[in-house]
């Protein structure tokens, strides 16, 4: 059996793919308050699905932001189409509960094993998990993160680094 929180994201998948709207029942007191939570999606092999999530969580409880990110990670990843009924038994669901942010002064005191980071130039922001397959160093870490942005490599920006507690 997995982790609660990878039922709960399973559950809601599951419902919207056949169709349902998911629901939250009865919460134990953990998950009674609102977390920042990404919910990413694995297919076979190993490859990325779906992953989306929040920095700061917008629902009032954390079982809803975690069904919130399932469903939007299976139906609204822009970059992948909606995941289908057959394919829910082939994915692997991670949740990712975000601690809080910290402003990053010095780049060493990053560890991409460690930390994620949010990035942003004022106007464009972008965030990166930690621990991701094929980032080993702050620099690739951060190159990644100005990319996805769209923020150029010289820009100036700011840097906050998260860690996270991760259940699959």
């Amino acid at each position: 059996m997995s982790h609660p929180y990878v039922e709960l994201a399973r559950q809601a998948i599951r419902a919207v793919t056949a169709g349902d709207r998911p629901t939250v029942g009865p919460l134990p007191p953990e998950l009674d308050r609102g977390r920042p939570v990404f919910v990413s999606l694995h297919g076979p092999g190993g490859a990325l699905r779906g992953c989306v999530g929040h920095t700061d969580s917008d629902e009032p409880s954390m079982a809803r932001e975690i069904v919130s990110m399932a469903v939007a990670a299976a139906q609204e990843d822009t970059r992948f189409s909606p995941v289908r009924p057959e394919e829910l038994a082939t994915l692997d669901i991670e949740v990712s509960v975000l601690g809080p942010h910290e402003p990053v002064t010095d780049l060493e005191s990053l560890d991409p094993r460690r930390y994620g980071v949010v990035i942003s130039d004022g106007r464009r922001r972008a965030v990166l998990l930690p621990d991701l397959p094929g980032i080993d160093t702050v620099e690739q870490q951060l190159s990644i993160a100005r990319r996805k942005a769209g923020i150029s490599p010289d820009a100036p920006i700011r840097v906050d680094r998260f860690e996270v507690e991760v259940y699959r």
